[in-house]
């Protein structure tokens, strides 16, 4: 079956790609802040380019794992490149392959524009892309999703803009990778049923529903109130606040997953693709304060 260039977009998942873009994107705003000369912008874009590659990469390696230990079926939420007969099952795994060796030869030229640290961090995300199904599958998914799009890019951008490994962008990589895990994490609690029919385990199971919704709220709305004890604390700009204009999104979130246990699954079954527009607004406001508190001096 031949495919168009548009089907082969599809496959990669480009809707999610904001999930591993705005950690970076955030993280530039944050050097422009706290580091204010001699930054390297061609390896900041680098930096973004070649994480959204890694992202489409663990897409598809994830859906072809997914659909081969029948995680992903004709009856569940999951993604249906596979389940709908769109793709070859070998398809989407040499397509996995061709992105990890794209991703594996950008960030080798970018550590080659760096130093060694970048090496490591890059050799983090790689792992944390070929090992995320067997992790994920064993209820590691949530630890994996933060490395990968909280700390890792985060540090990784910082490094790659100014040469320097700075502690201090933790503040940001928390929150961010928070709302990142609970994108993930809504998931999986709408798919507890069908997990547990593929013999999986997951963080949302191993609690139970009702902790597990309990805890999406908290991963959402936690971050605000960390970002306003580290403006409080004075280690970060008072300009971060601006992140509370994004309070009224993060309720709509926790209200619709609280009619979970009225509704069930069904209630929250668009919930992680709402979760992803809320981290975009987050960190794009986030990203706009620390341009604010640059240019305030």
């Amino acid at each position: 079956m031949k495919h168009s260039f548009k089907d082969w977009i599809i496959a990669v998942r480009p809707w999610s790609f904001p999930a591993s873009a705005m950690p970076v994107i955030a993280s530039m705003g944050y050097t422009t802040y706290a580091y204010h000369e001699n930054l390297d912008w061609i390896n900041g874009i680098w930096a973004l380019l070649n994480i959204i590659i890694f992202h489409a990469a663990g897409n598809t390696w994830s859906d072809y794992f997914d659909y081969k230990h029948k995680v992903d079926a004709e009856d569940t939420f999951g993604v249906r490149t596979l389940t709908k007969k769109l793709f070859k099952p070998k398809e989407i795994y040499h397509l996995s392959w061709g992105l990890l060796i794209a991703a594996v030869a950008g960030g080798t030229g970018l550590w080659l524009r760096t130093g060694m640290p970048l090496l490591y961090i890059g050799l983090g995300g790689l792992a944390c892309s070929i090992l995320y199904p067997c992790l994920k599958y064993r209820a590691l998914g949530d630890f994996v999703i933060f490395i990968a799009y909280g700390l890792l890019p985060t540090v990784g951008t910082v490094y790659a803009m100014s040469s320097q490994l700075s502690p201090e962008v933790l503040y940001i990589a928390l929150p961010i990778g928070l709302i990142t895990v609970a994108i993930l994490h809504c998931n999986n609690t709408r798919d507890i049923q069908t997990d547990s029919r593929a013999c999986i385990r997951t963080i949302a199971m191993n609690i139970g529903a009702k902790a597990s919704i309990r805890l999406y709220c908290f991963e959402i709305l936690f971050p605000f109130a960390w970002l306003t004890g580290c403006v409080a604390a004075k280690v970060l700009p008072a300009w971060c606040l601006l992140v509370w204009a994004a309070f009224l999104p993060a309720l709509r979130n926790t209200r619709k997953a609280l009619r979970y246990f009225k509704d069930g699954s069904s209630a929250i079954a668009d919930l992680d693709q709402e979760t992803a527009k809320f981290q975009l607004i987050f960190s794009v406001l986030l990203t706009i304060s620390f341009a604010l508190a640059r240019l305030a001096g």
